[in-house]
């Protein structure tokens, strides 16, 4: 079994740190008193060079992670771009991702739309056009393997154990958790988990990313522009997510509770063997 030692897992949640909760008195279903620690949600602002791009709310950990994930994610700074700084401020609560050449992200953002995911969730309309011709790799995805991280993942200390109202995004390779970033948005802690990868070199074709936020659209899109083959959670699927995973190639795994998921894409991919 798949233990979280520290050369495994090299990113983890930190429920210890004062920043990400507050703690907080309330009553509960008897009229008793009851102290609980509660999430934090401050906002987070990204420029893009000189521009304003978009202000987030986050948990307020990884902030340049975040920022770079973010803008890769939407396709406005691409692999081909230079990213020669990434600074950030924590008083004014900015970060500005640099790059050696002005991109084309103004265009991008005049195709902005509001989608439904949490927090911010902000789609540009040329990331459907990037799945066009994408080829995701055969690597294989192993039931035996399913079940060791689902196990390994739900005891890893976290901010959701502790206080709740936080999604979390994880990626692995086989039977073991790699990096675990959280945040009150599932596209929050995705896109602080590009920009680990992005920065950290970490190849993608052979890992699985794991959630605890729906399947939707949104996400599908973003793990297969990531070059992730695999993508499962523990929650369920919209039809359109479904969709365009079957038209990319992605292997779909939800609804993931101890021993118990179903595939609706990509099976092709999953070794039964657990």
């Amino acid at each position: 079994m798949s233990t979280l030692t520290p050369p495994t897992l090299r990113v983890v949640p930190d429920p210890t740190d004062p920043r990400l909760t507050r703690p907080v008195t309330g009553v509960d279903q008897s009229g008793q008193a009851v102290d609980l620690h509660v999430v934090e949600e401050r906002p987070l602002t990204i420029y893009l060079n000189s521009r304003e791009i978009v202000t987030a709310m986050t948990i307020g950990d990884h902030p340049r992670w975040l920022a770079l994930g973010f803008l890769a994610n939407q396709g406005m700074v691409s692999a081909a771009d230079e990213v020669t700084a990434i600074d950030y401020d924590d008083e004014l609560q900015t970060v500005v991702v640099r790059t050696a050449v002005e991109t084309d992200h103004e265009a991008k953002l005049a195709r902005a739309t509001r989608t439904s995911g949490c927090a911010v969730g902000t789609v540009f309309g040329d990331m459907m056009e990037g799945l066009d011709g994408l080829t995701l790799p055969a690597t294989p995805l192993r039931v035996s393997d399913l079940h060791a991280l689902s196990n390994a993942i739900n005891r890893t200390p976290s901010l959701y154990l502790q206080a709740g109202a936080i999604h979390g995004t994880c990626l692995c390779a086989g039977p073991d958790p790699i990096a675990y970033f959280e945040d009150v948005g599932r596209h929050n802690a995705v896109d602080k988990l590009a920009g680990w990868m992005r920065a950290t070199g970490t190849d993608a074709g052979d890992k699985t990313l794991y959630t605890t936020g729906r399947l939707t659209s949104e996400m599908v899109i973003k793990c297969a522009l990531m070059g992730i083959p695999c993508l499962v959670s523990r929650s369920g699927f919209t039809a359109w997510g479904v969709e365009i995973a079957r038209q990319v190639g992605l292997t779909v795994i939800g609804r993931m509770k101890g021993n118990r998921f179903v595939c609706l894409s990509g099976e092709e991919r999953v070794v039964w063997d657990g």
